[in-house]
């Protein structure tokens, strides 16, 4: 009989981080949950924003179209339909003001878990890198190596490859996204589709997939494929009010008109 492995969950606070974190708990393999909910604005933080002006227009314009498209309200229906976007945890939970706190280490030498699943949380740095007996595995929101960073799908959709949006199962280093490959998740892609659909989509067969990984880990199966292309690496600056207008332009005159693909996973075990 398979010995069940202990997860602690690391994650935003999003519906979308909810989501993935209550699949992951249906398993019934979860001892804790941390999730990171930043901390209210400092001088230092405005500052450091001011003096940034390239980071503080995308800040800005990104908060201006989630605002006027009522993209957290969508996002919730996606993954909730009409019930509450909440959390489905009673046990050992931690609210973060940054996910290297040293109270978030803490919690990890107190719990011991097997597994550490990350999604939605700031950058990882030791010692809770390390901090997991059998790994920690991020779920990122492209397909790496060739989609790594943020926004993914949305420069998939703009490169003209649909066929590369989706989301990758990891094991973090200490880069960003070139990790050990376990898993990529494709959702399925219909001409109706645009990036939040798409988004929204492969995350939602992520969590499947991640609440399915304990069990085969579990029954010996192992996973974890180096990468061996460096692929591309996308920032928030880099997504322009010029690269927004160009993406809706091509949607417009038909970049998914026709294009029907199926969901898609592909494992990467361990030859």
């Amino acid at each position: 009989m398979e010995s069940p492995l202990s997860v602690l969950i690391l994650c935003g606070n999003a519906p979308r981080h909810r989501y993935v974190a209550n699949q992951v708990i249906a398993t019934g393999r979860v001892v804790g949950v941390v999730q990171e909910v930043g901390s209210r604005p400092t001088w230092g933080k405005a500052w450091r924003l001011l003096t940034s002006p390239a980071v503080l227009y995308g800040r800005l314009v990104r908060r201006f179209r989630e605002r006027s498209l009522r993209l957290g309200e969508r996002e919730a229906r996606f993954f909730f339909e009409d019930q509450p976007a909440r959390l489905n945890w009673q046990g050992p939970h931690l609210a973060a003001t940054h996910i290297n706190h040293p109270e978030v280490s803490a919690m990890v030498a107190r719990l011991q878990p097997d597994l550490i699943f990350v999604f939605g949380t700031s950058l990882i740095r030791e010692p809770l890198l390390s901090a997991a007996r059998v790994g920690m595995i991020n779920l990122h929101g492209g397909l790496s190596p060739h989609y790594r960073g943020a926004d993914c799908i949305f420069w998939a959709l703009s490169n003209g490859e649909p066929e590369q949006a989706g989301c990758t199962l990891h094991f973090i280093d200490a880069g960003i996204d070139t990790g050990r490959l376990v898993a990529h998740v494709m959702p399925a892609v219909t001409p109706e589709d645009d990036e939040n659909t798409l988004f929204w989509r492969g995350v939602r067969d992520a969590a499947a997939v991640m609440a399915e990984l304990p069990a085969r880990l579990a029954r010996g199966e192992r996973y974890g494929v180096t990468q061996t292309e460096k692929g591309s690496l996308y920032t928030v600056k880099a997504r322009t009010p010029e690269a927004q207008r160009r993406l809706e332009l091509l949607l417009a005159q038909g970049l998914l008109r026709g294009v029907k693909l199926p969901a898609r996973v592909r494992w990467y075990p361990v030859a």
